[in-house]
């Protein structure tokens, strides 16, 4: 790929954070913006200045039990953010490509005939972040039909990998496996519902997904960014046990459950790989490891 400045939204946030840590020492030049996605004056005048090539469009709120709690913020940050940034984007003369980032969770209850999830299928949101999420794409993909910059839309699945917080399943597992390997914690793993499956990628992938969609997408479309493997979150959890070492008891935790919507999940990627050339590249078991590693760290 050419070098290019990208333009970040959300620059605090997880993937944004790797991000800037993907492309460092490239050619490529980053810029994480932390300006108000909803301050379009700002975000205007920080986009006459960075002029980048291409906008990943990260700033979210994307906290499920949040967006029950909180339904207005989540459609401010979610839908009139969206809106303020490609205003913004249009009265700065911005020629590049958006990459407006939204979630495997848009398409809500899926029927398990219809596994794996294309991106034809119809979308079902059943919680306010998906259903911000379904609206702030579909501006977008009205907004394309007449931009003088391409917008191309991403739904993404599981992602995980170093960095990412223990909101999630499988980083919160990771900070308790820590805990019991260095004696903190009795050997008894807390976990929530444990018997679905997901589709899982680590971000690193993710990001080089992020980037060909930007370098290759096709305006005006969607594309799943997904591994296109189903995984068992028991059969994970599992594995990063066998990595620990130590004999581990599993123990329902009520405060870790939330009802599960779809049992299981896995997407289609095809469309993805055909019009861009990408691939996943680092494994299940690289990626759990990374998880553990990274805790060590932390703590």
């Amino acid at each position: 790929m050419t070098p290019k400045r990208v333009f970040l939204t959300g620059g605090a946030g997880f993937v944004a954070t790797r991000m800037v840590e993907h492309l460092a020492g490239s050619a490529w030049q980053t810029h994480a913006s932390s300006t108000d996605i909803l301050d379009g004056e700002a975000l205007q005048a920080e986009l006459r200045q960075c002029q980048p090539d291409i906008v990943l469009h990260l700033a979210a709120q994307s906290h499920v039990p949040t967006s029950f709690r909180e339904p207005e913020l989540t459609a401010r940050v979610n839908f009139d953010g969206t809106r303020s940034l490609l205003t913004a984007l249009d009265q700065s003369g911005f020629t590049g490509a958006l990459v407006f980032v939204g979630s495997g969770d848009m398409y809500g209850l899926v029927p398990e005939a219809s596994l794996p999830i294309r991106e034809t299928q119809t979308l079902r949101p059943r919680n306010p972040y998906a259903a911000s999420k379904v609206a702030a794409e579909a501006w977008c993909m009205q907004h394309s039909l007449h931009s003088q910059y391409r917008i191309v839309m991403a739904r993404a699945f599981n992602h995980i990998g170093r960095g990412q917080n223990a909101q999630f399943v499988l980083p919160a597992m990771a900070e308790q496996l820590v805990a019991i390997e260095r004696g903190q914690r009795p050997p008894i793993l807390e976990t929530g519902d444990l018997d679905v499956t997901r589709d899982f990628t680590n971000v690193s992938d993710v990001l080089d997904a992020y980037l060909a969609l930007a370098e290759k997408g096709v305006s005006g479309e969607v594309y799943n960014v997904c591994s296109g493997l189903e995984y068992r979150v028991r059969d994970l959890v599992a594995q990063m046990i066998v990595m620990i070492g130590l004999d581990i008891q599993l123990q329902n935790d009520p405060a870790r459950f939330r009802k599960a919507e779809q049992t299981r999940v896995v997407g289609d990627n095809s469309k993805l790989r055909v019009d861009t050339g990408w691939a996943p590249k680092m494994d299940i078991a690289a990626s759990l490891a990374e998880i553990l590693d990274d805790w060590r760290r932390k703590t």
